[in-house]
């Protein structure tokens, strides 16, 4: 095993680690939020949306990478590497799109009463749910229509690429695959990644001119109760500032990726790391911008590292502790 592969290995290690607790910490919560009977809020149903699509993200792209790097090479077949590659594709996209949702329904959220967003305040909020089931049925749709199509037999010609992934090898129509993914997928990315930035421009320019008007106001009552709001816009800033810088960078490799005809594995698992780092970091984003969530983070903390403490403790002075009596 090479020193570089061992090194990804653990990075892709830690990676899915951390990106696994947050997102399945945020999982688990609104999970028992609605099974014991309380509904979820708008911004609540997207947080959920969008941890789920991180988390398959994480264990699709992260896994798979983790073993090949542990000199476990091409360890799926053919039918199991399109199918991991689809869901790849269906987890990134879904992400994306409920991170674009998410932009989107904050500037609705945060717009004045007086401007032409605040007459869809109301509305907006019903359609939270169909929207983020939506952007789950497009993409896997649009994603096993074209896996369906790699694989039929008409589209193959003797002018293809092999693909070497690290965990598989895919042969695809070189010519067929770069014009779909510029068309399927190429395309619909930039529109929202051009649609988060300019949210979240609008975004700073809202909270600027809020900060002006109140800035001369010392109510604290009103300054709580725009606290949460104000948190939750800055969260959304700093998670598309996040998502559009790992964006750009992997991109433009990914670009470069597509240009040449010989490449590493290695060079496959840097993009994968890249395109995880999102994922792994936006749950505790979204964690720290919610005070609901936060408590109940904290909770959760508090426990796990009190019963570790309690059961080392135990274990180093066994004899401090009677046994209990027969």
């Amino acid at each position: 095993m090479m020193l570089s592969d061992l090194v990804l290995g653990v990075l892709f290690l830690i990676q899915l680690g951390v990106g696994i607790l947050g997102n399945f910490f945020l999982v688990g919560l609104y999970s028992f939020t609605l099974l014991i009977g309380h509904k979820l809020r708008p911004i609540e149903c997207i947080f959920a949306h969008l941890a789920l699509a991180n988390s398959e993200v994480l264990l699709c792209k992260g896994i798979p990478q983790m073993i090949a790097c542990f000199d476990f090479k091409n360890f799926l077949d053919p039918v199991g590497c399109k199918l991991i590659v689809c869901l790849q594709n269906v987890a990134r996209s879904v992400s994306l799109s409920i991170t674009c949702l998410l932009s989107g329904f904050q500037v609705i959220t945060m717009s004045p009463s007086d401007s032409k967003w605040a007459e869809i305040k109301t509305q907006a909020q019903k359609y939270i749910v169909p929207c983020c089931f939506l952007c789950w049925w497009y993409y896997l749709l649009i994603n096993f229509i074209l896996l369906g199509t790699m694989q039929n037999s008409r589209y193959l010609t003797n002018n293809t690429k092999m693909w070497n992934l690290g965990y598989c090898s895919t042969l695809t129509p070189a010519s067929f695959n770069a014009a779909l993914f510029v068309l399927v997928f190429s395309v619909p990315d930039i529109l929202c990644v051009g649609f988060m930035i300019w949210a979240s421009a609008y975004l700073v320019l809202l909270l600027h001119s809020h900060h002006q008007q109140v800035k001369h106001i010392h109510n604290p009552h009103l300054s709580s109760r725009t606290f949460p709001e104000k948190r939750a816009t800055l969260a959304v800033i700093l998670l598309v500032s996040i998502y559009a810088s790992f964006y750009s960078i992997n991109s433009s490799l990914s670009f470069y990726f597509f240009q040449v005809d010989k490449h590493q594995p290695w060079f496959v698992a840097i993009l994968d790391l890249l395109a995880g780092w999102f994922p792994a970091v936006s749950p505790f984003v979204l964690i720290f911008s919610d005070s609901k969530v936060l408590k109940s983070w904290h909770a959760l903390w508090h426990r796990g590292c009190s019963y570790i403490l309690r059961h080392t403790v135990l274990n180093l002075n066994p004899s401090q502790y009677p046994a209990p009596p027969l």
